[in-house]
């Protein structure tokens, strides 16, 4: 691989990286790029998972401290993130992306708008303000169902399933950003890493491009994670609301644009 193009690469994974641990969302400018360089697209989706997966541990690392406050929700979504973040990597090997790919900005959009209404969501949903001790089972099984959607499309394709675990959480009165970013992000980790297990065993690794990755998005894990709970909680979510209606549009541009 060219020096010139490795450092490209390396720096989009720095920039994705930050994103991801921020809102999510970084996926689709590492994907792009894989396809670009001429990485099949097939592989450069399974590629990019596995750099992401590990690059999670930074995000992870520098949230430590707020996971105490979210290990009631944790053992109860880690099954199911499992459980779909693998079905979703065997979806992909077994079926096309052309159905997915014009599914993203739908999706994109419709998580960032929940995200922006979700505190009147969840006042007319019933749900509380912040997220009791003891949660009402209805809770539970909405947040089992919508996260188990959210890791089948994340083993899939997962282009922003940072924005629509945010989404979810934020209507299960979860509102504490950065309980909330810790939680998303071990969680989008699991997916990742069974989807990206999947894809080894079956062969779909580009592994010079899925290390230059690996790199970068550790370096913007950490950095995001890090400088994210130096920022007012508003103005994180304006940074979500802003990545989720660019990153929505450019795919709407994208898919349906003149040719």
């Amino acid at each position: 691989m060219p020096i010139t193009e490795a450092a490209l690469l390396c720096a989009l994974a720095i920039v994705a990286g930050a994103i991801n641990a921020v809102a999510g969302g970084g996926t689709l400018l590492t994907f792009p790029a894989l396809i670009a360089l001429g990485v099949p697209s097939v592989v450069a989706n399974a590629t990019n998972t596995l750099a992401l997966f590990v690059g999670t541990a930074g995000s992870i690392f520098s949230l430590r401290h707020h996971l105490a406050a979210v290990k009631m929700w944790l053992w109860r979504f880690v099954p199911v993130s499992v459980l779909g973040g693998w079905l979703g990597g065997v979806l992909l090997t077994r079926t096309g992306e052309r159905l997915f790919d014009v599914l993203v900005p739908f999706l994109l959009l419709f998580a960032t708008l929940v995200f922006i209404v979700q505190g009147l969501l969840s006042r007319f949903a019933g749900f509380p303000e912040h997220a009791p001790v003891h949660p009402h089972r209805r809770m539970v099984w909405l947040g089992l169902l919508l996260q188990f959607g959210v890791a089948v499309y994340g083993g899939y394709f997962g282009a922003g399933i940072g924005i629509l675990m945010l989404a979810s959480l934020g209507l299960l009165g979860l509102s504490d950003l950065h309980q909330v970013n810790a939680l998303k992000n071990v969680l989008a980790s699991l997916i990742n890493a069974v989807a990206a297990a999947w894809f080894i065993w079956s062969g779909l690794i580009d592994w010079p491009h899925a290390a230059v990755l690996t790199v970068g998005s550790v370096i913007g894990y950490f950095l995001g994670a890090h400088y994210s709970q130096r920022i007012p909680q508003r103005a994180v979510r304006g940074i979500i609301v802003a990545i989720g209606l660019t990153i929505a549009a450019a795919q709407f541009w994208h898919q349906f644009g003149p040719r």
